[in-house]
């Protein structure tokens, strides 16, 4: 599959596979500001994509981002086939001490998922199984 993409700024990097098995794409900064009404900061990454229909990218911190001091803000980011637009990352920070993320640096990774067409079909009663209605922690111990 070839996904389509344009860098927005000369400084832009393309998205980068880690190794032959990684299924994201990381990202690179290329810029960093402060958003003072969200509370967050928000790198670009001076690429815009073209995903195709049916598929959706799915934008992740990278597992590095344990080591800083930040946390995705929305945990995952949806980029519909229909944005044309900037992928930025919104990082909350934590205040922890811990090294920040700078421009320069990869800082989030996307993956490229299909995504069934459903429609969805109001019924009076759904089908029974073993769960049921059980929610939170509801399978078990985590054994």
């Amino acid at each position: 599959m070839q996904i389509r993409f344009t860098r927005l700024c000369q400084e832009a990097q393309p998205p980068y596979r880690g190794s032959c098995d990684a299924a994201g794409y990381d990202l690179t900064a290329v810029s960093k500001t402060w958003d003072a009404e969200r509370q967050c900061w928000i790198f670009g990454t001076g690429l815009a994509v073209e995903i195709p229909v049916g598929y959706v990218g799915l934008l992740f911190p990278r597992s590095s981002v344990f080591k800083t001091r930040y946390l995705l803000a929305n945990c995952v980011g949806v980029i519909d086939a229909d944005y044309r637009g900037e992928i930025k990352a919104m990082f909350r920070d934590l205040g922890n001490g811990a090294r920040e993320y700078e421009i320069g640096e990869r800082i989030a990774q996307l993956l490229i998922v299909p995504v069934p067409n459903v429609e969805y079909l109001e019924v009076a009663e759904l089908s029974d199984t073993k769960r049921g209605t059980g929610g939170l922690g509801s399978t078990g111990s985590g054994r």
